[in-house]
């Protein structure tokens, strides 16, 4: 999530894929509350994602897994590696909170060189809601001895593909190459976050706007934020 990016570059990604910086010239000069059409986009998204994956357990039967912690926000990401959101009904990502408790979703469009120059205009919503996920990256979970796992973990692209990596099929020895796991078999899960172009919103009511960075009806727990990068 966007609001992630900001400790994943701080612990492993560095400034060379998401610079707080980029955000800045990315943050649309638009309210965080949705304008025209965006309104009944916002409100179908709300009523059907509730309805549907209201916890966790619902997105797992769905195929979504959780891969990360936490996030300063209070939200725990689940994507579904299907990372081309056809429609509003098929968000890539859910977030949930440590209870249980639907948060909100991100859509992706994958970035190609047709596409990199202007954001994606669907939906009714926007484009300038989108932002640019400019580099590929490499997300993993690892399974403790006691058989939790260990998430938030992630490789930058350019540093995996230098150990040998593939984008394509990327594998657990390559973070054995690279240093970040002594043993293959401990690694529970191995995926690529690809470039995309990427599009958030609150599904939980925000009184700041769907859109917006944070909502005020979320509380986060003491330990979010913290990114085992």
């Amino acid at each position: 999530m966007k609001r992630s990016f900001f400790s994943l570059t701080l612990f492993a990604l560095g400034a060379f894929a998401f610079g707080a910086g980029a955000f800045a010239a990315d943050k649309p000069k638009i309210p965080d509350t949705p304008v025209g059409t965006e309104v009944a986009f916002v409100q179908a998204v709300q009523k059907d994602l509730n309805s549907r994956f209201a916890t966790p357990a619902q997105a797992q039967s769905a195929g979504y897994f959780r891969y990360n912690n936490e996030d300063k926000t209070g939200a725990i990401s689940y994507a579904n590696l299907q990372w081309n959101s056809a429609d509003p009904q098929h968000p890539s990502q859910l977030w949930y909170d440590v209870n249980g408790r639907l948060l909100g979703a991100d859509y992706s469009i994958p970035l190609t060189a047709a596409n990199s120059s202007a954001p994606p205009s669907i939906w009714g919503v926007n484009p300038q809601r989108w932002f640019k996920v400019s580099r590929a990256h490499v997300h993993y979970i690892l399974r403790n001895p006691d058989g939790s796992l260990k998430y938030g973990l992630a490789v930058r692209g350019a540093d995996f593909t230098a150990a040998g990596g593939d984008f394509n099929d990327p594998q657990p020895q390559t973070l054995v190459k690279l240093g970040k796991v002594s043993n293959p078999a401990l690694v529970s899960k191995i995926f690529t976050y690809p470039a995309q172009w990427n599009l958030e919103l609150w599904v939980l009511p925000n009184p700041k706007g769907a859109f917006a960075d944070t909502n005020p009806n979320v509380t986060p727990s003491k330990s979010a934020g913290g990114e085992s990068m």
